[in-house]
């Protein structure tokens, strides 16, 4: 954020302790912090320019860190208020110039660097003159061109010295040379080792003390040198380090011989190069019997089948761990060839072009890591080492791999044609599988568990076929529910088949059942069919449907039938349209009360009431009114239609009898649309609603809203109901009075 009053960012994120890590924030100027701050990191910003004002009030600062900016431009008195500042870093910058008046104020400096800005000298007057207590210093660059006496100047004890100059073109004799003591030094100097020798020699003169650990760095030969001016520097020498070290056929005789008579102590070598033909080196020429240590690791050799193996350079070799070896055509030779490097832990032989490999081979009892990468194997052979901890045999052309490694941690198989999974039982102690981008179609857990210890596998990249089990699978594995973590990301695997889910990411693909499991699809929803269907029939026969079904079909197909007959009644106007005054529905079994009471009492005249005599009504009964040969429904809709009144005479034989039941289906219907008012219900015995079937939902409504005729059993009540019965069935027209 930006403080509004000073016009300057600011940085707040300090710690507890008055760290504060402002690195990394895109910064151009320098951020106000805290005047507390004991700690204060501002490397890796954009700050091109320190300014007189800017870290006024940092009395207690001990640590700045400017590394890795753009600093072109520092005040002279930009740092004179840092009272306590210990350590200093303005390296990786684009400090043309240094002055002298940045550090005259930092009387307790302890640390300084000043590597890798484009000046080309130290500068005048001195830098170093106040800094009395500094102790390491650090400073070159590839712009570095001279060291002249005075420049270190005041500098009279260093436990840590580091320059830089690869491309230094003058050096004054004794530059160095008043430091004392001085514990440890670093030098690059490619440049003069290649070229000046003699600028070399002098500057190592006064630096190489019994008591100062030496490093070298960036030290190439590629030609004879004459080691003469190296032979009392080195004789000094105690501790020596070398980094990326590149020597030829010529060159490694130079190397050697600097040891000759050299009571060196402890030696190491990290990045050997060697190549050439290695026909220059003399055998039994070094002695190198004065070292307690010496360490050579990752060695380089270039065409090793060129190069002669002498005893000197055996010896040498033989106290590295680590060895690259380029340009090796035969995998039986580099292997005798390595044979007597008891030391031998890693060994690179990538990018070779071996073909084959032979049935066995002869390796170091130490040997660990072995890398065969990039070759053009198409088997494997117990050639391999059963010590094995590492192998690397990715982008060969291998189809398989069954081979007993014990102790292999380690495997890399990617690039490859692989089909399947090595079987896991081959490698007991195998805990990371490497194999994308061969022909894999599926794994499965079974697969997995074959690895007793496998903890990480990386197989994206592959042809995978995208059936259920292997989505469902994956999809487990890639959620970490699996002893197997999936390192290489879920990104990776990605469906090649089927054609439809082709490009697609395996854990995006859900598959539906009906493509996982067709066949218990379908016997499920059969059965869940086959249970519905009976279900919905239970429900639909509990609810009367089928009935109502039925004589909705039997009605509309009656009604057809009955429009045509109304249609011919009207064309026949002779025809009278109502013929009867009711339709009796009642069961056979109360025939006799129908016709010993009900027809005499209806049909024939009543002549008892000689004031209101009464006339004959006209009833429809099935067993003398239905024509014969017609289709029952027909008779019945027949009779209803023309009847201007429906009579039900109910009973217990009523309600159990089929027939009476058919009738009352027809009825039933007819109801719906000649209204309430069309039935009369006569009960024979006591009969309540709920002795009414269900789906005649019609009729039990009708028991509860209209009013009906009970048949009794005293003589005296009964020309009351005969009475009330004729007044329903003529309706208001003509009642009787």
């Amino acid at each position: 954020m930006v403080n509004e009053d000073e016009g300057r960012p600011s940085c707040s994120r300090c710690d507890l302790h008055l760290s504060c890590n402002c690195s990394y924030s895109g910064f151009t100027s320098v951020p106000m912090v805290t005047d507390q701050a004991l700690r204060l990191d501002l490397s890796f910003n954009n700050i091109t320019m320190v300014t007189q004002g800017d870290l006024i009030g940092h009395l207690h600062l001990k640590v700045l860190d400017l590394h890795g900016n753009r600093l072109a431009v520092i005040h002279q008195s930009a740092f004179d208020s840092l009272w306590s500042l210990e350590e200093l870093d303005l390296s990786d910058n684009q400090l043309n110039t240094l002055n002298h008046k940045w550090f005259s104020k930092l009387e307790v400096l302890q640390q300084l660097n000043l590597l890798d800005n484009p000046y080309r000298r130290l500068g005048s007057p001195p830098l170093f003159l106040g800094l009395i207590r500094l102790r390491r210093l650090r400073f070159g660059g590839p712009d570095l061109k001279e060291l002249r006496r005075e420049d270190l100047s005041g500098v009279t004890h260093l436990d840590e010295l580091t320059v830089y100059a690869n491309n230094l073109t003058r050096y004054d004799s004794g530059t160095f040379g008043d430091i004392w003591p001085l514990g440890h030094v670093s030098l690059s100097l490619y440049g003069p080792f290649l070229t000046n020798t003699e600028l070399a020699a002098a500057l190592l003169e006064d630096v190489c003390y019994p008591e100062t650990q030496i490093t070298l760095a960036d030290f190439h030969w590629t030609h004879y040198v004459s080691v003469q001016p190296f032979k009392e520097s080195f004789r000094r020498i105690r501790n020596l380090s070398i980094r990326n070290l590149f020597l030829s056929d010529e060159a490694t005789v130079s190397f050697l011989a600097l040891f000759d008579g050299n009571p060196l102590r402890s030696l190491s070598i990290v990045g050997l190069t060697l190549t050439g033909e290695g026909r220059w080196i003399p055998a039994n020429q070094t002695d190198l019997s004065s070292l307690d240590e010496f360490f050579v690791s990752d060695v380089t050799i270039i065409d090793i089948l060129k190069f002669a193996m002498t005893s000197d350079l055996t010896f040498l070799l033989q106290y590295q761990k680590k060895l690259s070896i380029v340009n090796s055509k035969s995998l039986s030779t580099m292997s005798r060839l390595v044979t007597k490097l008891t030391r031998l832990t890693h060994l690179d032989v990538s990018r070779t072009s071996y073909s084959s490999m032979p049935p066995s081979c002869t390796w170091p009892s130490t040997l660990r890591y072995l890398n065969i990468s990039r070759a053009k194997l198409a088997t494997i052979t117990p050639c391999l080492p059963k010590s094995l901890e590492v192998l690397d045999l990715s982008y060969n052309d291998l189809k398989e791999f069954v081979l007993t490694l014990p102790v292999l941690r380690e495997l890399h198989l990617s690039g490859n044609k692989f089909l399947r999974l090595p079987a896991g039982g081959h490698y007991p102690n195998l805990q990371t599988l490497t194999i994308q981008s061969n022909t894999l179609n599926v794994f499965g857990l079974s697969d997995l568990q074959s690895y007793r210890r496998l903890k990480n596998l990386e197989a994206g990249h592959n042809k995978f076929v995208c059936s259920c089990e292997f989505v469902t699978f994956l999809h487990s594995q890639l959620v970490g529910s699996g002893d197997v973590k999936i390192t290489d990301g879920k990104q990776s695997y990605v469906c090649d088949s089927p054609f439809y889910l082709q490009g697609e990411a395996v854990s995006q693909v859900n598959l539906s059942i009906i493509q996982c499991r067709p066949v218990m699809f379908v016997s499920v929803s059969c059965g869940v069919a086959l249970f519905l269907g009976m279900l919905v029939s239970v429900l639909l026969w509990r609810c009367h449907t089928f009935w109502y079904l039925k004589m909705t079909w039997a009605w509309l197909k009656a009604k057809r039938g009955s429009q045509r007959r109304w249609q011919q009644r009207n064309m026949d106007e002779s025809e009278p349209l109502l013929s009867f005054d009711a339709f009796v529905s009642y069961c056979e079994k109360d025939a006799s009360w129908v016709e010993e009471f009900l027809v005499p009492a209806l049909e024939e005249p009543s002549d008892t009431d000689s004031v209101n005599p009464t006339s004959p009504l006209t009833l429809c009964l099935h067993k003398r009114d239905f024509l014969p040969g017609h289709w029952i429904m027909d008779n019945i809709m027949s009779s209803i239609e023309r009847s201007r009144r429906t009579v039900f005479v109910l009973s217990e034989n009523f309600v159990q009898s089929d027939w009476c039941r058919y009738e009352l289906d027809f009825s039933h219907f007819w109801l719906f649309d000649a209204g309430g008012d069309a039935a009369i219900l006569i009960l024979l015995e006591p009969l309540s609603k709920d002795d009414i079937p269900k789906r005649f939902c019609k009729l039990r409504k009708l028991m509860s809203s209209t009013t009906y005729l009970e048949w009794p059993q005293e003589e005296e009540r009964r020309p009351e109901f005969w009475r009330s019965l004729r007044n329903a069935l003529r309706g208001d027209d003509e009642q009787e009075n």
